[in-house]
């Protein structure tokens, strides 16, 4: 459970990032990324440090062609990958579909209200953090 309390506050700040430069710093990312890994390898040895960095290099690759076409930004991709290695990987999916129901929720909101020719994106940060949460009260 540490390791979940120190994701959300790596997810905290990526919030704060996010939506105050509509940006994710990488360094914020990396140090993401090395604590899980640190956690992994702690917990489970070198086999929990391997299962880390292949369901974040999956989910990353799996999520490449959406930033290519523009669905996503890069470091959305990136936190998306990083935080799936926090996750056990029956869990992945569902934490991936629940961030971007909640993206797409929120992003539907936003249409309503401004009107359809607004095009502004969503921060995924805040999707991410909410579906964490979710799988901290075990929605899912």
């Amino acid at each position: 459970m540490v390791q979940l309390a120190a994701l959300c506050a790596f997810l905290v700040a990526a919030c704060g990032y996010d939506y105050k430069e509509r940006r994710i710093p990488n360094y914020l990312i990396l140090w993401m990324a090395i604590a899980g890994v640190g956690w992994r390898l702690w917990n489970e040895r070198p086999a929990g440090e391997i299962w880390y960095l292949g369901q974040a290099v999956l989910v990353m690759v799996l999520l490449y062609p959406f930033f290519k076409v523009g669905g996503l930004g890069a470091g959305d991709v990136k936190l998306l990958g990083a935080t799936a290695g926090y996750l056990p990987a029956e869990k992945i999916l569902a934490f991936l579909f629940c961030s971007l129901l909640i993206a797409a929720m929120i992003s539907l909101a936003k249409i309503f209200k401004k009107g359809r020719g607004w095009r502004s994106g969503v921060c995924l940060s805040g999707p991410v953090l909410i579906s964490i949460l979710l799988f901290l009260g075990g929605v899912y």
